[in-house]
């Protein structure tokens, strides 16, 4: 599978609330997730928020999908039924390798995560 196919499936999968599925397409070692407020260095703790957020998510709507070799770039509307947060747009550079999604770098307006979750954010769990 193509780098940009592997991640057009794991978007799939998590829109498609898929978690099990979706861990399938990331690595096993070596896995990072980098966003504005927080860090994961596991695909477990990862998908442990993302399976967190999924009460609220409304949609998850690709509007870009480009790919450099292994870097694929997306761009994304996260609709929520949250509405003191409403829509975030988000900007995700994923790396594959070997096959997997390797790491993950998110970029969104923090600001509106943080407000939603108090001040409690997760903290990346070392291995």
């Amino acid at each position: 599978m193509q780098s940009k196919e592997l991640v057009a499936q794991f978007i799939a999968d998590i829109q498609a609330q898929r978690f099990d599925e979706a861990k399938t397409l990331l690595a096993t070692e070596g896995f990072e997730y980098v966003g504005p407020n927080m860090r994961f260095l596991n695909r477990d703790d990862m998908l442990s928020y993302q399976f967190g957020m999924a009460a609220i998510q409304k949609d998850l709507i690709v509007r870009q999908l480009s790919a450099d070799g292994d870097h694929v770039f997306a761009i994304l509307d996260y609709q929520t039924h949250f509405q003191p947060i409403g829509d975030v747009r988000l900007a995700v550079w994923f790396r594959v390798r070997d096959d997997k999604i390797q790491t993950v770098e998110a970029f969104y307006n923090a600001a509106v995560v943080e407000n939603m979750l108090g001040g409690n954010l997760p903290s990346a769990n070392p291995l």
